[in-house]
């Protein structure tokens, strides 16, 4: 079996990375998908549906260094669980939790639109970089977003 899931949207907070016992960095964010659609009586109707997004190893990495609130990411990866809660006004809402296989970085820094570099964890490629292939680090100034 396989199973894939693609998300575009804001990043809703700054990540947040941490390591495990082992050592092995784990980067948490949360994505903001909207979708915006006119219903039969021609009303603007806008549904954000939330995600939580872990990436690991070199991935978190790269996203703790490169994401902040607000920016544009595609994010490639397998849906893990779903959690209940109830929110503050009383609605039952539900947590998709996420982990990242792939991202890939769709806004420029403080805009949402703009570049596009990432990386795939999955091929070991990176767009910024990677020394494990015999490629360069690229510097900060050299990054195309």
């Amino acid at each position: 079996m396989y199973q894939k899931i693609i998300i575009i949207g804001n990043l809703g907070n700054d990540p947040e990375m941490r390591y495990t016992a082992q050592g092995t960095p784990v980067t948490s964010f949360s994505v903001a998908a909207n979708r915006v659609w006119t219903d039969q009586n021609g009303q603007r109707q806008e549904r954000t549906t939330w995600f939580r997004v872990s990436a690991w190893r070199r991935l978190a990495e790269t996203c703790n260094q490169y994401l902040s609130k607000g920016r544009l990411v595609l994010v490639e990866g397998e849906m893990q669980e779903a959690e209940a809660f109830q929110g503050r006004d009383g609605e039952w809402r539900a947590s998709l939790n996420v982990t990242a296989r792939d991202v890939k970085f769709l806004g420029g820094r403080g805009d949402g639109g703009g570049g596009g570099a990432g990386y795939d964890e999955g091929s070991r490629q990176s767009d910024v970089g990677d020394q494990d292939r015999g490629g360069s680090i690229l510097d900060e100034e050299e990054i195309p977003f």
